[in-house]
């Protein structure tokens, strides 16, 4: 080969060298920092960080938690967006093991979600409630039914703007069925199972009766525990309940007549109500925040741009990687 050639071929090499390197320090940069986001993120999510709403002392405080979108144990890594399940699970805890804090406002925007999660967050709020004897206001947002109704419950007062949506209490799980499409556009599902109902709720053939009567059994189950936990935590009777629970929604004055909700207010009335009520008008008011939401946007967003794919790409890639199977649900709307 001729000098010109080898000159060509070195630089190659070089670049080829360089071009490794490069993108082996760029991978090493993105894992290092997506970890690092996370191990801050779940070490601020066990601290339960808060901020101060209104001023007052400190030694006597109201906590005002939310929870504001879809009730679901989503990610909650560097890239994670809306309802943190995992925090608000924290938050709680928090509340139980802090002295200081005298009463609970928990502000409810949502139209429901997982029955597990719902019953996860019922039950936290019921342990922290026996823990430290304090009170819990509920304030609901634009919407608090189904799971969001499920989760406020408990509380000893639950206070609706008159344009609340609210109620819708039951249980659905929700499949699609597209074993015609497929026939139309020739797709065949070749299946091989272990047993008859292996592949129950598969989107390429028809619910048997027999299935549709298993399921059918476990929505009623679900259901009625539904019913007994509005029971409970609003002293009705069963049959006062299944007079409003048959998934219809109502507005924030219906659930008054329905014994659902107990006053018309907003947050800042809900907060005075709880000063009054237990001599807490020099009490300061804390918010609970999310701990992810400032090092997501300086640690993942940050790596995101630089080192990879667009929160849009990956909010494709994820919708059509998932694989999505049917749950049961306290859920309010076409989800």
């Amino acid at each position: 080969m001729n000098p010109k050639r080898w000159t060509a071929l070195i630089i190659a090499l070089v670049l080829f060298v360089v071009s490794i390197g490069v993108n082996t320090v760029i991978f090493a940069l993105k894992t290092t920092i997506s970890a690092n986001a996370d191990a801050i993120i779940e070490e601020q999510s066990q601290k339960a960080p808060t901020k101060v709403m209104l001023a007052g002392d400190a030694s006597k405080k109201i906590a005002y938690l939310k929870v504001d979108g879809t009730i679901q144990n989503v990610e909650t890594g560097a890239f994670a967006i809306g309802y943190n399940h995992k925090n608000f699970l924290a938050q709680l805890e928090a509340v139980k093991n802090d002295d200081t804090i005298k009463g609970v406002v928990l502000y409810v925007n949502s139209p429901g979600g997982g029955v597990i999660e719902s019953a996860e967050i019922r039950k936290k709020i019921i342990e922290m409630k026996e823990a430290r004897d304090i009170p819990v206001y509920v304030t609901m947002g634009a919407m608090a039914a189904s799971g969001g109704y499920y989760i406020s419950a408990p509380a000893d007062k639950i206070f609706a703007m008159q344009e609340t949506i609210t109620g819708s209490i039951g249980v659905i799980m929700q499949t699609i069925n597209y074993q015609e499409l497929a026939k139309k556009i020739g797709v065949r599902y070749e299946n091989f199972q272990s047993g008859e109902h292996k592949d129950m709720l598969s989107p390429m053939r028809q619910v048997t009766p027999e299935e549709r009567a298993m399921m059918q059994e476990m929505i009623n189950e679900s259901y009625e525990t539904f019913v007994d936990i509005i029971e409970e935590g609003r002293g009705m009777k069963e049959a006062d309940v299944k007079k409003v629970a048959d998934g219809r929604i109502m507005s924030g004055t219906q659930a008054i007549k329905a014994g659902l909700v107990d006053e018309i207010a907003d947050s800042e009335q809900v907060i005075k109500a709880m000063r009054t009520d237990f001599d807490l008008q020099d009490a300061q008011v804390i918010e609970f925040t999310d701990p992810a939401t400032n090092w997501r946007s300086l640690f993942g967003m940050k790596a995101a741009e630089v080192f990879g794919p667009s929160l849009e790409e990956r909010f494709m890639m994820k919708m059509l990687t998932n694989h999505n199977t049917p749950q049961m649900m306290y859920l309010y709307g076409d989800n």
